[in-house]
């Protein structure tokens, strides 16, 4: 049986969006969110548990607490009564050890911070926000003679960072029984979860680099903003960017970074897309070559 988390531990999750939209935004028409100071498109943290969540419960037969749940008539089960399903919501919902969770129903209140902490994902380069137009084929009222016009915006291309810490402490100040085999569950759920989103407004993205930092015990030490410490080279600019092969991945300040750590580092995680161009101090190299005085070990999904 897996054991309680010991270790901190931190995560760099790459990938792609190519003619979809990663996140829209219901308040603004569902645009895929966009800072307009710096033309970035962001992702919220929101997001990628949505992707984790849906990965897990549809593909992994994990129990989850937040998801819709229908009764018979049809309507949506409240908080109330998705408590009620539950002997111990944490020990039964894996969602609830990852995130947390903060609810106060009746004579039940849970306010956990969850272990595991994400921030928002930005893209790496400006992206150019596209709007499409169509039709569909079928009216929408009886007497129409002909269908109606859709319309939606999409990213030709976005390559998205997202960095998180899985913290070992909150799990002990909060007696949470997080597991090492649910954050497994919870990488693998970034990864193949991301190519699992097959739908019309998400089909279309895919994982191209995931990074776990596992820090030695009792460290209370972590680098932080891990994706502040990669960025991309293209010949193209930013707004014109259409696909992976065309940009290199720079992770020569990443790389430099744990060097100078690596007596407080166990072991580095890693899968990387075959699709994926790594350099570092402008050269092409592989991450075995890049972090020789680390322990590796490749993800196995």
């Amino acid at each position: 049986m897996s054991e309680i988390i010991k270790n901190r531990s931190e995560v760099l999750f790459i990938y792609d969006v190519k003619d979809a939209n990663p996140n829209g935004d219901p308040l603004d028409e569902n645009k895929p969110r966009i800072d307009e100071e710096t033309g970035v498109n962001i992702v919220t943290d929101v997001r990628l548990k949505r992707t984790i969540r849906d990965y897990l419960y549809e593909y992994k037969g994990v129990e989850v607490f937040i998801r819709e749940v229908r009764k018979e008539d049809g309507t949506l089960k409240t908080k109330a009564e998705r408590i009620e399903d539950f002997g111990n919501i944490v020990r039964e919902c894996i969602d609830i050890r990852l995130f947390g969770c903060t609810t106060a129903v009746k004579d039940k209140t849970i306010a956990l911070t969850g272990p595991v902490q994400f921030k928002f994902g930005r893209s790496l380069h400006k992206v150019d926000l596209t709007y499409v137009k169509g039709t569909t084929v079928m009216p929408s009222g009886e007497r129409r003679e002909q269908g109606t016009f859709t319309e939606r915006y999409i990213l030709p291309y976005s390559l998205i960072v997202f960095y998180g810490i899985v913290n070992e402490n909150a799990v002990v100040m909060q007696n949470i029984p997080l597991t090492d085999d649910d954050v497994d569950l919870m990488l693998e759920a970034m990864w193949d979860g991301t190519k699992n989103l097959i739908s019309g407004s998400k089909f279309g993205q895919t994982p191209r680099f995931l990074l776990q930092i596992i820090y030695k015990e009792k460290q209370n030490f972590y680098v932080g903003e891990l994706d502040k410490l990669i960025s991309i080279q293209s010949e193209k600019p930013d707004e014109a960017i259409r696909d992976i092969s065309e940009v290199k991945v720079d992770i020569t300040q990443l790389v430099n970074t744990l060097a100078k750590c690596s007596g407080k580092i166990e072991k580095l995680r890693y899968k990387v897309d075959d699709r994926v161009v790594l350099v570092k101090e402008g050269g092409i190299i592989s991450i075995s070559s890049a972090f020789t005085n680390l322990t590796l070990q490749e993800f196995l999904f």
